[in-house]
């Protein structure tokens, strides 16, 4: 059960500009990488379907991005808005990372959003593709953590 007190602007029913800021205040915190920190965006009995896994609460969302970022070494993520109504968000995205022998790939993928009404996410549906790329087709060049405002979208870097 979600603390009645916590809420996760911007709340539902979502307009763009709030579908927009909801996409990239998420994106900044998985770009952070710090599990316990991004799993504060969802109900302590969220239910995920990453790629063929399935999970259910905060404690197994922490324990899968602990997984996730222990072997997605440097990753840096790009979200941007497909579409919204409502309650829901659904999210297009694509991530660069390398893993331990230094092969990079780019991870391309839709997210279907579903939200509480204090903007709490209870239902995140994940479907992903990975792709090796070569260290000169990477696109994503921020320091990480958050991406800098000017550095170009999905939509500008053509992907």
């Amino acid at each position: 059960m979600t603390n009645p007190t916590e809420t996760r602007p911007p709340l539902p029913p979502f307009d763009r500009d709030g579908a927009i800021e909801k996409i990239r205040l998420a994106e900044d915190a998985w770009n952070t990488r710090e599990p316990q920190r991004v799993s504060l965006a969802y109900t302590v009995d969220s239910v995920w379907r990453n790629r063929a896994e399935f999970l259910q609460g905060r404690d197994a969302i922490v324990k899968f991005l602990e997984r996730k970022w222990a072997r997605e070494l440097d990753y840096r993520l790009i979200k941007e808005l497909w579409a919204y109504r409502d309650n829901r968000i659904a999210v297009r995205f694509a991530y660069e990372w390398h893993d331990d022998s230094g092969n990079w790939h780019r991870s391309y993928g839709n997210e279907n959003w579903e939200f509480n009404d204090a903007g709490l996410m209870r239902r995140r549906i994940a479907s992903i593709n990975d792709l090796s790329i070569g260290e000169a087709e990477r696109k994503y060049h921020w320091p990480l953590g958050r991406r800098p405002d000017d550095h170009p979208g999905l939509s500008e870097l053509g992907l």
